[in-house]
């Protein structure tokens, strides 16, 4: 396993690119897609789309990292969200005259631009295995911390970039992530060196199915591990998919405030995931730091709509951020440490795939829910918004029980090796 930190830079500044780009995105398309007639339900279809063919693609990525390598899976998907994000970019421009379900012609392309992006987003979860691939299992929590780093410094220049360049026009913002994806893939060909050795791929040919390794890795706590990915996730996406329109109805925020928002957010996930997760896991553990992180990320989201000043609003998202801060990389390094090298890919591609699933429920019942709201706001204007968030609030309260089964069985990562090759063998 190679023990150099320069391909983890790499691969740090890739993602980091790639995650600029989305979140450029965020703070712009809700208010993008509503220009063009898209109602609250509309706009969390619009998102939960992307994690439906997230879902369906990240696994099959996932195993095709382990057969051919990570280096042309992640070139593959940065071209195809290239080309999703200049989609959506030139949907006003691209041949009209249609409509489906009573949408615009616009409302179509940016659905079609979503779909090839969410086919190309299981790149996370191959980036995922390349960083278990050159980390050892004492370090993997604070490997998949560089992730959520990115995730962090991605959200502090992506939504500042796509709200200031929103000002330029509305499409602009799309443009730019397209070209920094192109030009993203170009630099990954030439600087990014493959992770997974020859030996390794060959064995994943080889390789039983997913329910051996989940046998060969404890079983029930790696399922306890997903499980608990899964509602945190469903919770953030809940919150995510509905953040700019409560701002701008509470507060009359624009796409340039959200971003600001979000930038800050994200510096604060960046400072944790980046520089404090290595520290905190080797004093409390994984186990502790997720159960933690998913506690005071219920709390944030049951305080969120409840607040009536900017500075509340800003501090419930602080929390919000601390929690996920702490809850995603922990459960990514945990069901990393339960499996073998040669099923990083795999397993991680199916952690990818529970996000996905939960991203696609996400939308679809954060932005039901905050239609709801919207029924109400002419006789209670402050209801706006409390019932997505405290129904997300609720769902991180099984999360926070969920959390405290989620541990990586001792010695697992041998015993997943064994047990998987012996399947092999007998399949």
């Amino acid at each position: 396993m190679p023990k150099t930190r320069s391909p983890l830079a790499i691969i740090f500044f890739t993602i980091f690119i790639d995650l600029v780009g989305f979140g450029i995105v965020i703070p712009v398309l809700p208010l993008y897609a509503e220009r063009y007639g898209a109602s609250e339900a509309v706009v969390g279809v619009l998102t939960a789309i992307y994690s439906v063919m997230q879902f369906m693609a990240a696994p099959v990525l996932g195993k095709w990292s382990d057969r051919v390598g990570r280096r042309p899976i992640l070139m593959i998907s940065l071209l195809g969200s290239s080309l999703g994000f200049f989609i959506m970019a030139l949907a006003p421009r691209l041949p009209g005259g249609f409509g489906l379900f009573g949408m615009s012609s616009v409302l179509v392309w940016l659905f079609v631009a979503r779909i090839i992006d969410g086919i190309s987003g299981g790149n996370i979860s191959t980036a995922q295995a390349y960083i278990a691939d050159v980390t050892t299992p004492e370090s993997r929590s604070r490997g998949m911390g560089l992730i959520g780093a990115a995730f962090g410094l991605g959200f502090i220049f992506g939504p500042l970039i796509g709200g200031l360049m929103s000002n330029i026009s509305a499409e602009a913002p799309f443009f730019f992530a397209g070209a920094m994806a192109a030009a993203n893939a170009t630099a990954l060909f030439f600087f990014l060196p493959e992770s997974l050795s020859a030996e390794h791929r060959g064995r994943a040919t080889k390789r039983a199915g997913i329910n051996e390794i989940f046998r060969g890795s404890g079983d029930w706590h790696l399922k306890a591990v997903m499980a608990t990915y899964f509602f945190a996730t469903l919770a953030f996406a809940m919150m995510t998919v509905t953040y700019a329109l409560f701002a701008s109805e509470r507060f009359h925020f624009d796409a340039r405030h959200t971003g600001y928002v979000f930038a800050f957010v994200g510096t604060l996930g960046a400072v944790i995931q980046g520089g404090l997760l290595g520290r905190l896991v080797k004093i409390f553990g994984e186990k502790t730091l997720a159960v933690l992180g998913t506690a005071i990320f219920a709390a944030s989201l049951f305080a969120l709509p409840m607040s009536a000043t900017v500075a509340w609003l800003l501090i419930a998202s602080t929390g919000i951020s601390i929690g996920n801060s702490l809850v995603t990389p922990t459960l990514n390094g945990l069901a990393s440490k339960s499996v073998s090298p040669s099923a990083q890919g795999r397993i991680l591609g199916v952690m990818s795939s529970v996000a996905s699933l939960a991203r696609i429920i996400g939308p679809l019942l954060g932005g039901f829910l905050l239609g709801r709201d919207a029924r109400f706001q002419t006789v209670a204007p402050l209801r706006y918004g409390r019932t997505p968030y405290w129904t997300s609030g609720a769902i991180m309260l099984i999360a926070l029980v969920l959390s405290f089964a989620a541990h990586a069985t001792e010695g697992s990562e041998n015993k997943a090796e064994e047990r998987a090759s012996m399947a092999g063998v007998e399949g």
